[in-house]
C-alpha cells in the first residue's frame, strides 16, 4: 500500500491520503499550521506527497521542502503545483508570498549546477519533469504555447512568457536520501 500525504489539502483531499491543513473545518486528518515546524508527522512515512497550490502561501519554502523531505521515504514522488510567476493569478491573490519560475526547485537538485552555487538546504530532490498548466482547459493557441513551454521551459521563460504567460507549473520531484 502506498502512503500518501496531501499537504494543504483543503476541502479536496486526495482519496486515500493523509491530509494536513491548518483549517479545522476542511476535514484534514492532521490540523496544523504548515508554517510551524516540525510538522506533526513521522520521519520516512510517505511514498507520495502532493502540494497543490499551497507552497506560494507558506512563509518559508525552503523549510517546507525540508519537512517534505523529512516525512518522505527514499525515492518518494513529490508533486508540487504552483502558480507561474507570469500568471495574473500569481499576482492578484494577496495571500501569495512567493513567485515560482521554471528553476525554482533547481536549488534542491544536486544534478543542477545552481545547486552547488546556492545550497540553501541539505534536503535533496531530483527534478524528474515539469509541465505547465497541467489540468486547465485551454484554447488551441494556449495549447500550442504550453507544448512549446513543456519542451523548452528555460527558452519559453526567457523569450516568450512575458508575451504569452501560462498559469501554473507542476513539478515532479523524487526524494533523494
Amino acid at each position: 500500500m502506498t502512503d500518501i500525504l496531501d499537504v494543504g489539502c483543503g476541502t479536496t483531499k486526495r482519496p486515500g491520503a493523509v491530509g494536513i491543513d491548518m483549517n479545522p473545518r476542511c476535514g484534514a486528518d492532521v490540523v496544523h499550521d504548515l508554517n510551524v515546524f516540525p510538522w506533526p508527522l513521522d520521519d520516512d512515512s510517505f511514498d507520495e506527497v502532493y502540494a497543490d497550490n499551497v507552497m506560494e502561501h507558506l512563509e518559508d519554502v525552503v523549510r517546507a521542502m525540508e519537512e517534505i523531505h523529512r516525512v518522505s521515504r527514499p525515492g518518494a514522488l513529490v508533486k508540487i503545483v504552483v502558480p507561474y510567476f507570469r500568471s495574473r493569478w500569481a499576482a492578484i491573490d494577496p495571500t501569495h508570498r512567493h513567485p515560482f519560475a521554471v528553476d525554482s526547485f533547481a536549488y534542491f537538485d544536486p544534478a543542477d549546477p545552481i545547486h552547488d552555487r546556492y545550497r540553501y538546504s541539505e534536503a535533496t530532490f531530483a527534478i524528474e519533469r515539469l509541465v505547465f498548466n497541467e489540468t486547465i482547459e485551454m484554447r488551441p493557441l494556449k495549447r500550442l504555447i504550453k507544448r512549446y513551454a513543456d519542451r523548452h521551459p528555460q527558452r519559453y521563460e526567457a523569450h516568450f512568457s512575458q508575451v504569452w504567460p501560462l498559469d501554473d507549473l507542476t513539478f515532479y520531484l523524487r526524494v533523494l536520501k
